[in-house]
């Protein structure tokens, strides 16, 4: 085996790597998100409310909505690619290991081009679910605060 293959080889056992790393990533990050709608749900239902935390409260809760969006999007299964699972589920078993040797390359540009994909989502996520965690903490502040 080449120094080159075995580069490719190692190149496309990273990709997945990360892949997994990012999806493992978005999927504690989707059930603390779950966890903190809950928890907030919980606590406001039982708190008197006024108009300033309802709005800063509800912006909040909004932005973790669209957190959680985008942390579903970035593990949704990809079967439109060229590459990887749904290229092997259409070929013969005789015709994969040629498609595996001649495609390396291929399929580490287009799982790499997947990977940035997610991680894009996740860091976009991460950003939002701070900014709520402050507007959720700014709404719990005007409503410890009694501010009209």
């Amino acid at each position: 085996m080449s120094t080159t293959d075995r580069n490719l080889i190692a190149a496309h056992a990273e990709v997945k790597a990360e892949i997994a790393r990012t999806d493992t990533k978005a999927a504690l990050l989707l059930a603390f998100v779950g966890a903190v709608l809950g928890g907030t749900w919980s606590l406001a239902r039982d708190l008197p409310l006024y108009w300033p935390a309802i709005a800063a409260g509800g912006l909040g809760v909004g932005l973790l909505v669209a957190a959680a969006g985008l942390l579903l999007r970035s593990t949704r299964p990809n079967l439109g690619g060229r590459h990887g699972f749904p290229l092997w589920a259409t070929l013969t078993p005789e015709e994969i290991p040629a498609a595996v040797e001649g495609d390396l390359a291929a399929d580490i540009a287009g799982l790499s081009r997947l990977a940035v994909a997610k991680f894009s989502c996740l860091r976009q996520a991460v950003d939002l679910t701070l900014t709520a965690g402050a507007l959720l903490f700014f709404a719990a502040l005007l409503t410890a605060g009694g501010v009209r």
